[in-house]
């Protein structure tokens, strides 16, 4: 839904609730389901989300005031509705203990508990060893129940401070600026609040141009990282420009650690002898393939095209310094057979010594020369890499490569927010989350069918433009829309590639619009003629269909799904909703999994086509004029739960012919359209 088309849009109707009143809410309607199962009617025990609950870890294995612990499991839960603790049973400092430190959500694999005094203390004494057992417990408020893992056997230590010990160092004889040296040793500080490791490098320095004197060099502090999470024994460190410089030639010299603890504790370890030459800067190859294939080095706008090799040099190594790569060669475009010649310098950001990537985007040299957007071409020549560190200059050797350049494609992430797996409660689905979930992706997938779209269920890490639209929980804006596209102005032609639909967008409320952009479940309650209480209140748009769909599984009206229940079998995934609503509780399970994914789907697909420019690419309006059958854009109100759902012959909802032939014009790809029946605009 778009800010011009909420007064028509009926789910405004289902009405204004305070924000907050939903958390409240949730304990509220616990306690009536545990009073509704005094009646008649069969109740089930409702779906937790702690049936499964695991501990798989806790890292790191020494502590030290400041130390950012992490738990990692399966099933665990969020405050409200969880309250978390890690317990410690078994023998600590040479006597008994029975401990509960309070562990802080972060995802439902992951918690956290930061060492700080007041957490400290709940152990005793500052320094010793437990041995024993450890559980995660989970308090579930709205029943007042204790949920606990099964024991897992650790120990940990408890340190006040960490004296660093320096064993080995690992490189080459040949190494480049900035080239990733590996330590072996222990008693490394991982960063954060509880201190840093440093590598302390002095020595001497002969240019390979100059006269063979080594000058001494000061000695240099460079900063250690874990070479794993929580490894306190293999560290890594970069062999900075700071030390030599960066031209060729010859280091010899000494490495030793350095611990500085956040109390300003500080120790060292004793020194290795280290000796180097270093090579000029180049590059090696370019994109994600091995070897000297760079056939699969491919860019579209928005996409990072790493650039592999050594000595290359970061902003962050100090004032004036950076690396950038020029381009020498022709470029072929598919359209033209002529090749143009190019002469270009590009600037990447620099991932390491050792790697740096660039993306392609609308703003430098390559798009003045090239249209970066819809070209399809490749480039064949060389590229060179050029350093520069406190005014010195470096031209490494070119390179042979290969660049192909193709249509933009709009990535997407799809997010699932922990508040929609706890609204699925409501439905008595959340056991059937990972099916749902399924079923949303298969709906955005046929719905984007033949576009340049590309979809994602984690961030991605190959694109710095992308979309991200969230599926949430209760709608925060106290609407109870069921979809809203918060991101500023319309779009046409979908020149921004990175709109986040979900969460605030502080640009939106200052025009005196809702706030908070995304999709959320607990407003699907507006098509019911009894939706639970504290979430909305039902609408003129709300049909029975919905209830007799969903009612057997609501914990306030019938037996929610259990994950036992789904272990024991049930019919396939549903590619259609002919057998709906089903007369026996396995097709009724699936009907509703179909349904909830369907009507999940469709509002995805209908908020992700706003943020593209939909519904009217050459006018302002947002929204299909009219009420057509079928029409994904249409606005709210013209849109029947039993077409969102697919029941009753009504829908799949498709974009209308005008809107696909815009989407495939932004978005181009060789993927053939499919062949199916369209509504007209």
């Amino acid at each position: 839904m778009r800010r011009a088309g909420m007064r028509r849009a009926g789910m405004r109707r289902a009405g204004m609730r305070r924000a907050g009143m939903r958390r409240a809410g949730q304990v509220v309607l616990a306690a009536a389901i545990v009073v509704a199962g005094c009646g008649d009617e069969p109740q089930g025990r409702e779906e937790t989300g702690l049936e499964g609950l695991r501990l798989e870890a806790v890292q790191p294995r020494i502590i030290v005031p400041g130390s950012q612990i992490e738990i990692s499991g399966q099933s665990f839960l969020d405050r409200p509705l969880g309250v978390s603790w890690l317990r410690l049973q078994g023998t600590y400092a040479d006597g008994p203990i029975d401990a509960y430190l309070p562990a802080q959500f972060v995802d439902f694999e992951h918690m956290q508990i930061e060492a700080v005094p007041g957490v400290l203390a709940l152990l005793g004494p500052t320094t010793g060893s437990f041995d024993g057992r450890a559980q995660v417990a989970i308090d579930f408020v709205p029943t007042g129940q204790r949920h606990a893992s099964f024991p897992t056997a650790v120990t940990l230590e408890l340190r006040e401070h960490l004296t660093p010990t320096l064993d080995r160092i690992d490189a080459a004889s040949e190494i480049f600026v900035n080239e990733p040296i590996e330590i072996h040793g222990a008693g490394l500080l991982l960063g954060g609040n509880e201190g840093t490791t440093y590598a302390v490098v002095e020595g001497c320095f002969s240019p390979a141009a100059g006269d063979g004197t080594c000058e001494p060099i000061v000695p240099v502090e460079i900063l250690v990282r874990p070479a794993a999470p929580f490894d306190r024994e293999h560290g890594i460190f970069a062999f900075s420009p700071r030390i030599t410089g960066i031209a060729p030639g010859a280091f010899t010299g000494q490495v030793t650690l350095r611990n500085e603890h956040s109390d300003g504790e500080r120790s060292v370890s004793g020194e290795q002898a280290v000796s180097y030459t270093l090579q000029p800067t180049r590059v090696i190859r370019i994109g994600d393939g091995n070897g000297d294939d760079e056939g699969d080095a491919v860019g579209t706008l928005g996409r990072y095209i790493p650039v592999h090799g050594g000595g290359f040099v970061s902003p962050e190594d100090g004032v004036g310094a950076g690396t950038v790569l020029r381009f020498l060669g022709t470029y072929t475009a598919d359209e033209f057979p002529e090749p143009l010649p190019v002469d270009l310098e590009l600037v990447p950001e620099v991932v390491d010594g050792r790697t740096v990537r660039y993306v392609v985007n609308e703003d430098d040299a390559l798009a003045a020369a090239v249209d970066v957007r819809y070209s399809r071409g490749t480039f064949v020549g060389d590229v060179v890499p050029i350093v520069d560190f406190e005014g010195q200059a470096l031209e490494g050797e070119p390179t042979a490569v290969t660049f192909e350049l193709r249509p933009v494609r709009q990535v997407v992430y799809v997010q699932f927010n922990p508040t929609y797996v706890e609204s699925l409660r409501l439905f008595g689905l959340r056991a059937a989350d990972p099916q749902i979930r399924e079923r949303v992706l298969a709906v955005l997938a046929r719905d984007y069918e033949g576009v340049g779209v590309e979809l994602r269920t984690e961030p991605p890490d190959d694109y710095a433009l992308y979309a991200t639209i969230e599926i949430a929980g209760p709608d925060p804006n106290g609407l109870g829309l069921l979809g809203y596209d918060n991101t500023p102005g319309k779009d046409t032609g979908n020149r921004r590639l990175n709109d986040r639909i979900g969460g605030v967008n502080a640009q939106t409320l200052e025009g005196g619009y809702p706030g908070f952009g995304g999709v959320f479940m607990e407003s699907l309650f507006t098509f019911s003629l009894h939706p639970p209480a504290d979430t909305v209140k039902s609408s003129d748009v709300a049909t029975a269909t919905f209830d007799e769909i969903f009612d057997p599984f609501r914990p306030d009206r019938g037996r929610p799904v259990t994950s036992e229940e789904l272990a024991a079998g049930s019919p396939p995934m549903l590619d259609s909703a002919a057998a709906c609503p089903g007369v026996d509780r396995a097709t009724q399970r699936a009907c509703a999994v179909f349904v909830l994914g369907s009507v999940v789907g469709s509002t995805v697909s209908h908020e992700l086509g706003h943020s593209l420019g939909l519904a009217d690419p050459t006018g302002e309006r947002f929204h299909n004029t009219g009420d057509q059958p079928n029409r994904l854009m249409d606005p709210g109100a013209a849109r029947s739960f039993e077409e969102r759902a697919e029941l009753m012959g009504q829908g799949p909802s498709r974009f209308c012919r005008g809107a696909y032939a815009y989407l495939r014009e932004i978005l181009p790809t060789d993927e053939p359209e499919p062949g199916i029946e369209r509504p007209g605009c």
